[in-house]
Formats: C-alpha cells, structure tokens, sequence
C-alpha cells in the first residue's frame, strides 16, 4: 500500500510517468486507409467503365465484367437445360436466359459499387466496416437512413447515389432499343417461313418461288436480306445480349434463318440457270462479314481467308440431292453439276464454320444444312465472353 501511494505521488509530481511501448514496426493503420480508399475508387470506376461499354457505346466491346456475369448466369442455364428430355422444354429454359442475365446485370454492378465505396467510406473513417457499408447501401439506394457529416463523406454520398439513380436509366432506356432491334429482326425472320417453310430450307424457298412463278423476283429477298444482315452486326455486337434472345416460337431461329437465306443465295448462284444476279453475291458477302463480326465478339474461331476447296460441313452426296429435289422440281438447273457443286462449296466455305458455331452457340432449333450438323451435337468450345 505505502509503495502504490509512492508510485502515485511521483507521477503527480512529474518525477515518474509511465513510459509508452516502444513499436517495432511504423504505424500501418494510414496505409490501409489509403489502400482501401484505393481499391474502393478502383472498383468503382471498372463498373462505370463495364456500364459504358456495355450500354452507351455503339460497338462491340468484350468487357471482363460483363462476360463474368453472363458467363456464370450461362453455365447455370446450361446446365438445367441439359436435365431436359425434349428440344421444346430446353428452348423454354434457354429462352429465360437472356431476360435473366440483362435483369442481374445491374445489380452485381451495384453490389460492386456498394463494396468500392464501402472500402472508401471506411478509408475516410467511418467504423467498424458494416456502418461503412450501411452507409454506402444507403446512399446508393438513396434511401437516407445512414446519414454522413463530414465533408468528404458527403461528396461520395452524392456521388454514389448519382451512380446508383445513373444504372437505373442506363437500364431503362436500354431495354427499348434492345427489343425494337428484336422486333426488327424477328419480322424478317417470320417472314422467311413464308417463303421457306419451317424449318427454313433454301430446297423449299426454290419450290415455292417456282410453283409462284417468282423465281425472277428472288433479288428482292438479297436486298432485304444484305440489309437485314448489315443491321444484325450493329446490332448484335454492340447490343450482344439479342444474340441469345430466342424468337417467340420455340422453331424459329435468328441463325437457322441466315443459313436458310445464305444457301438459297449461294445455291442461287451457283447452280440455278438464271441470269447472273450480282444481288445474291453481295447477299452471301453481307451475310457472312455479319456472322463474322459476332463470331469475332465471342472468340469464335474460323480461317479469314478460306480456300474455295477447303473442307465445309455439307458433303457431295447431300448436294446431289438437293440437286435432284431441285430438278424433280423443275426449276432450271446449270448441267454440269461438277461445277455447280464446286462453285457452291466456294460460297458456303465462307461462312460455314461461324454459321454452325452460332448455330451450337445458341442452341438453335433443327434446320437442315445448319443446326443438323455435328458441331450441334457437341459440347461449346465457345461460350459467351469466353477468352483471357
């Protein structure tokens, strides 16, 4: 007792003060602030950066964020689709996967923006980490039940409520376009049954030209379709979403129809004895930079300069017989049908590797020519957004 009364009375005197611990290491705590406000800004503008690109800018561009999150939202439909027994109940399930992924974009950016400024938040001393995130879900939600003070506090507040109301909007107004470029593509698509029959078949389109008398009017269908084809590679690259949106009938396909149209244009060319008509070529041209250009979007590999005798997917015998349907037909058909054939494999060699992959890409429905070829049958080697 007399010595804690002595130990007391020193101190009070000055004499003896308790000494403080000596650290061995420099204080760490300013450069995990700094670090975290870092790591928080550096979050947040990658999300703006995946937004932009994915919604305001007119081109195609393959975003990391993005493709991780339709990626993962793949591989999970993908999967439920392959529990399925019929084709009819896997276009069902794939038909949910594009509205899906669209709808919970948004929202992993918002979960990312909500952590970024969380990590901010807390850099500029709001404690213990879950008051920083309540107050950055509040200020991103604008919802106002976690108040800030400071100043510096306030400004990423306002900040991060003009992001979260600025996703929003970005998603509304996207929606519109997304579904007139739909509308767009899908009339042309219903249209085309009425000319090749479901599934489209370019053997049918030819019948039914004939029977009408109408073979000569087939440049009407090129032009209509170059100009369908110029605007699905605007728009399927820069809105890449419409790729896997499925037409409303479970038989229809945004693929199966553009190989429909590209062999009638090619077989048009090459074995029809019609006059020459420079619309088909400028068709199959149109069509297979379209296909490309998608094809370029999700990694798809193909040879850009194929060989008019490189290997395709259609053999001899198939081209025979659709040859003879033809004739039994009675359309008028070129003699030598060595040099039809050859002159039709030089066409399709252009677009007949990215024409299946899309086909197997999107899971389409069966069409002869297309999504009946092997590679449908075969699991992806390319997914949506898949690449380094």
């Amino acid at each position: 007792m007399r010595y804690g009364r002595l130990s007391r009375s020193l101190e009070l005197t000055g004499l003896l003060r308790p000494q403080p611990a000596v650290s061995m290491t420099p204080n760490m705590d300013p450069i995990l602030r700094l670090l975290a406000f870092v790591v928080g800004a550096a979050l947040v503008v990658s999300t703006l950066n995946a937004a932009i690109q994915t919604f305001i800018l007119p081109r195609g561009a393959n975003v990391w964020l993005t493709r991780w999150v339709f990626l993962s939202i793949f591989g999970l439909f993908r999967w439920r689709a392959s529990r399925t027994t019929t084709y009819a109940d896997q276009d069902g399930v794939m038909a949910m996967f594009a509205p899906t992924a669209l709808f919970l974009l948004p929202g992993a950016w918002a979960v990312i923006v909500t952590l970024g400024y969380s990590a901010m938040y807390w850099a500029l001393g709001v404690e213990p980490w879950f008051e920083a995130f309540r107050v950055s879900g509040s200020s991103l939600l604008t919802l106002g039940f976690a108040p800030v003070s400071a100043p510096f506090q306030t400004v990423l507040a306002f900040s991060e409520a003009t992001i979260g109301l600025g996703l929003i909007a970005l998603l509304i107004a996207y929606l519109p376009a997304i579904y007139a470029a739909f509308s767009r593509r899908e009339t042309a698509v219903a249209l085309l049954e009425v000319r090749a029959g479901a599934p489209p078949s370019a053997i049918t389109m030819f019948e039914r030209a004939h029977r009408l008398d109408r073979l000569h009017q087939l440049g009407e269908v090129w032009v209509g379709w170059e100009t369908w084809f110029t605007e699905i590679e605007e728009s399927h690259t820069s809105l890449t979403a419409l790729v896997f949106f499925r037409s409303p009938q479970a038989g229809r396909s945004w693929v199966t129809a553009a190989g429909a149209v590209l062999d009638a244009a090619a077989l048009a060319a090459s074995t029809l004895d019609v006059p020459r008509d420079v619309r088909a070529d400028l068709c199959i041209r149109s069509g297979y930079l379209a296909l490309r250009s998608i094809a370029d979007f999700f990694r798809i590999s193909y040879n850009p300069n194929p060989q008019p005798d490189d290997p395709i997917s259609i053999d001899r015998s198939e081209f025979d017989h659709a040859y003879q349907q033809l004739a039994a037909a009675g359309l008028p058909l070129k003699p030598d049908r060595d040099q039809a054939w050859r002159d039709y494999a030089g066409w399709r060699v252009n677009y007949d590797t990215v024409l299946l992959s899309l086909a197997a890409l999107t899971m389409a429905p069966y069409a002869p020519w297309v999504s009946d070829r092997s590679l449908r049958d075969q699991p992806l080697s390319a997914a949506p957004w898949r690449g380094s």
